[in-house]
C-alpha cells in the first residue's frame, strides 16, 4: 500500500481531481436543464412523452460510443466528455422532476392559486418544496450514473479514475486496476450521502418524516 501511494500517489489525486471535475459538471449542466425542462412538461402533456422517450433513447447508446461520437464535434479532453456524461444523466432527473410535479396533489395547487398565487409563484414556493425527494432521487441516481460512466472519459483524454483502471488492465497491473476502482466507488458513495443531506435541507419540515418512510 505505502509503495503504491509512493509510484502513484500524485497521479491518483490528479487523477481523481480531473473526475470530480468531469463528474460535477457533467450533473450540474443535467440538473440545470432537466430540472426546468421537466417542471415545463408537466404544462405541456402533450409533448411531455416525445421528450421524455427522447431522453430515454439517448440513453441507450452505449457510453463508449457516445463519448466517440463526441470527438469529430468537439474534439478529444473533457469538454466532449462532459456532454456526453451529460447527456446521460438528463434522462433520471427529467423523468423524476415530471413525475414528481405531476404527484402532487391537486388540492394542494388549487389551495395556492386561491392564495392569490401566480402559476410561477406555485411552482416556485409550493410545488418544487413537495416535489424535492423524488426530484432528489433522479439527482442522485444520475450521479451515480456519472461518476461510473467518467472511467470511460479517459478513451478520449478526459483524464479521471479511468487512466489508472484501463492502464492496470493493458499492463496487467492489479495494483492500479484497484487503485483506480475504489476511489470510483468511494466517490459514488460521497456523492450520494451529500446529495442525501442536500435533500433533506431543502425538503420542508413537515415533509420530511413522510419522504422518509
Amino acid at each position: 500500500m505505502q509503495a503504491f501511494f509512493s509510484e502513484y500517489g500524485s497521479q491518483l489525486m490528479s487523477n481523481l481531481l480531473e473526475h470530480i471535475v468531469i463528474s460535477f459538471m457533467a450533473l450540474l449542466l443535467g440538473a440545470v436543464v432537466a430540472i426546468p425542462l421537466g417542471v415545463l412538461l408537466t404544462r405541456t402533456n402533450k409533448i411531455a412523452g416525445i421528450v421524455i422517450s427522447t431522453a430515454s433513447a439517448l440513453q441507450t447508446i452505449p457510453a463508449l460510443a457516445l463519448l466517440t461520437l463526441m470527438i469529430p464535434f468537439l474534439g478529444v479532453g473533457r469538454a466532449p466528455a462532459i456532454v456526453a456524461l451529460f447527456i446521460y444523466s438528463l434522462l433520471p432527473i427529467l423523468r423524476n422532476t415530471y413525475i414528481g410535479m405531476q404527484n402532487v396533489d391537486p388540492n394542494i395547487v388549487d389551495v395556492a392559486k386561491g392564495m392569490g398565487m401566480t402559476n410561477l409563484q406555485s411552482i416556485r414556493s409550493v410545488e418544487l418544496p413537495i416535489a424535492v425527494p423524488t426530484i432528489m432521487a433522479g439527482v442522485r441516481l444520475a450521479a451515480t450514473y456519472v461518476i461510473a460512466w467518467a472511467t470511460l472519459a479517459s478513451y478520449i483524454g478526459a483524464g479521471g479514475l479511468g487512466v489508472l483502471i484501463f492502464s492496470g488492465l493493458d499492463n496487467y497491473q492489479p495494483e492500479l486496476i484497484i487503485g483506480g476502482t475504489i476511489p470510483a466507488i468511494l466517490l459514488a458513495l460521497i456523492a450520494d450521502y451529500l446529495l442525501e443531506k442536500l435533500e433533506t435541507f431543502l425538503t420542508p419540515i413537515s415533509l420530511r418524516g413522510e419522504s422518509e418512510q
